[in-house]
Parts: structure tokens; C-alpha cells; sequence
């Protein structure tokens, strides 16, 4: 790939396995074809594509020593949760609350890749992994899927714990960090700073220690550099996708210059709180140029942010076999064990 393409320029894509190939053709063809150009969403042809993506929970540890389940946070919104967790640990875990993408519109933390995303997280970075299950745009627009991500938080800090797990896996609520990627890594950065500044204050046991957002989902109306250089060469996320993904998501009329999406020094009022930040950019993203931005407006407010760049990294390349989702893997690890909170008394539910 030309690393550092010019305004104008097409770089070259990065060579990928042909198996990676397959499934982003794949993905974004039952993406297409489930999305309308009125920005609602078949979802009679995606409940099909769902049952065929989708993994169940599975009790039995696999290779990695992962086991998963599901609970319930909340019956008449659908809000649920997977976790993940090993069978046993003889000392409390950090927990890695985790919203996965589908540009607000689509999937759930079944769907087979995210599935496999949160069992990485678990043993690579030795945390027990919460997904969560948010309502969809357009049936439910903002700010839902936010709604229910607090609540979520607020549904663990109720519990003391993560339900389910039993003595023998004590956690550390004190030690929580959001991740996600794309429109989760939105949910994570929105999520994140209603936490600090209307919840922490008198959480009972949940303290969020940082963030990770890889390659999160912002936008405005202006069309950026990279957007321009990309559209047509990267996979995944185009100027089409992206704008069916703002206009079912944001309120009726609103334009991408919304808060949610776009993040600027003026709307983002971060609370003192506010935790550390991991975050994670690939150079083939065409989303790159808004995460930049997110990280300088970050910084400018006062928050400890660290940037890690895969040159090579397309929308959401962590989750597939490439070279450098290990490294992410990695990263999340040092970043997670550094900002750890205090040893804490073990707390299991």
C-alpha cells in the first residue's frame, strides 16, 4: 500500500488472503442488500442473513479455554448481553464492556465475527468480555442505542458484578473499559462520556478505567481527504453506506453535522472523568480522517489519549485473520493492565 498517498491519489489496496477477500465481498454484499435508499432496512431478507451469521452461546470452553453465555438487562427493550469468560481465574478480572458495529442498523453480538472479536478480547487480554445488544436504527434512533449502553453499565454496577459467572471467575468492576468498533466505537465515546459526567459519581462499584475505540464511526457533512481518496478502493465503508448509516440513525432532518456524529471542541464536553483512551486507526479506512480530528479534540480537552495506526488496517481489520489484529490485540493488553484500577476484593455473581 502508498502509506502516504497524496490528496488525490489512489493507493493500492493491501494484499488480504483470499479467504478475507471472500467474506468482506461477502459482508458487504448482504449489507447492500438489506439497506434501503430511505435508510430503513429489510428486515425480513436480514432476519435470514441474521440466523445464517449468527453463533449461539456455547457453555463448553473452546481451544482458548472460552466459554459464553447470555443474560438479560432488559426484556421489553430486547437489551441483552454475551459474555464471555474462562472457566475459572484465581484472581479478579478486569471487565471489557463491548459494543459491536453495523453502522447502528444491523446485527447483534451473535454475528459470528464480533462473536469472534470478544473471544480474542477474553483470552488475549485476559478480561471477562460483556457484549451488548442495543435496539436498531432506524426503528430506533438516537439516541437509543446510547440509552441503552448506559444501561447496561448501570444494569453491572446494580448487580455488583457480572451475572452469571459464579465464585470461581472474581471480577473488578473498578477496572471496567468500554470497547467496540465502528458504530460501537460511536456508542463507546458517547456512552463513555454520559458515564463520567451523570453516573460515576454514584456508581456503587463500577468505575470505567478507560476506552478503546477502534476505527470508530464519525462523520460530518463536509466529505474528508481520505474519504475521497478511498471511496471505491477500500472495503467495507463507502460514502454511500456511510450516509444510509447517519440518515437511519440521527434524528429526522438532521443533517451528519449532529453531535453524535460529529465531534468538534464545541459539542464535546467531557467531564473530568472522562477515562483514558486507546485509540485505534487504520491507514485504509476511509473514516480516518474524522478520527484524527476525534483524537485533537480529545487532547485539547484533557483526556490522556494514546493513538496506535495500522498503515494497512481497513474498516474493521482486527476481526479478521491479517497481519496486524494480533498487534491490536497487544495494544489492548498493555493499555488495559496499564490503567488498571487498585487491587480490589473480588466481586462475582
Amino acid at each position: 500500500m502508498e502509506a502516504a498517498a497524496g490528496q488525490g491519489e489512489r493507493p493500492t489496496p493491501p494484499p488480504l488472503p483470499l479467504g478475507v477477500r471472500l467474506q468482506l465481498a461477502g459482508l458487504t454484499a448482504a449489507i447492500d442488500a438489506v439497506e434501503r435508499s430511505d435508510g430503513t432496512v429489510n428486515r425480513c431478507l436480514y432476519s435470514v442473513i441474521d440466523r445464517l451469521l449468527s453463533a449461539h452461546a456455547n457453555p463448553r470452553p473452546d481451544g482458548s479455554g472460552v466459554r459464553s453465555y447470555d443474560f438479560t438487562v432488559d426484556a421489553s427493550r430486547g437489551i441483552w448481553a454475551r459474555v464471555f469468560a474462562p472457566v475459572s481465574s484465581a484472581v479478579p478480572l478486569p471487565v471489557v464492556v463491548y459494543y459491536h458495529g453495523g453502522g447502528f442498523a444491523l446485527f447483534s453480538p451473535a454475528i459470528g465475527p464480533f462473536n469472534g472479536v470478544c473471544r480474542r478480547l477474553c483470552s488475549d487480554v485476559g478480561a471477562v468480555v460483556v457484549s451488548v445488544n442495543y435496539r436498531l436504527a432506524p426503528e430506533h434512533r438516537y439516541p437509543a442505542a446510547y440509552d441503552d449502553g448506559v444501561d447496561a453499565l448501570r444494569f453491572l454496577d446494580d448487580a455488583g458484578g457480572v451475572p452469571g459467572l459464579g465464585d470461581g471467575v472474581p471480577v473488578d468492576l473498578a477496572s471496567c473499559f468500554l470497547t467496540g468498533e465502528s458504530a460501537g466505537a460511536n456508542i463507546v465515546h458517547h456512552v463513555a462520556s454520559r458515564w463520567a459526567a451523570e453516573h460515576q459519581h454514584a456508581a456503587k462499584s463500577l468505575r470505567l478505567a478507560g476506552i478503546i475505540p477502534v476505527q470508530p464511526y464519525f462523520g460530518g457533512e463536509e466529505r474528508t481527504e481520505s474519504e475521497l481518496r478511498l471511496e471505491g478502493v477500500a472495503p467495507v465503508v463507502n460514502l454511500e453506506r456511510s450516509d444510509f448509516s447517519w440518515k437511519a440513525f440521527l434524528p429526522v432532518g438532521a443533517t451528519r453535522d449532529h453531535p453524535a456524529a460529529h465531534v468538534t471542541d464545541d459539542n464535546a464536553e467531557l467531564a473530568e472523568e472522562f477515562p483514558p483512551t486507546l485509540l485505534v486507526i487504520g491507514g485504509f479506512d476511509p473514516l480516518q480522517d474524522w478520527q484524527r480530528r476525534y483524537a485533537d479534540v480529545l487532547r485539547r480537552k484533557g483526556v490522556n489519549v494514546q493513538v496506535a495506526e495500522y498503515p494497512d488496517g481497513f474498516h474493521g481489520f482486527y476481526g479478521f485473520p491479517v497481519a496486524d489484529a494480533g498487534k491490536v490485540f497487544l495494544k489492548m493488553k498493555a493499555f488495559v493492565e496499564s490503567n488498571r484500577a487498585a487491587p480490589a476484593k473480588s466481586t462475582a455473581r
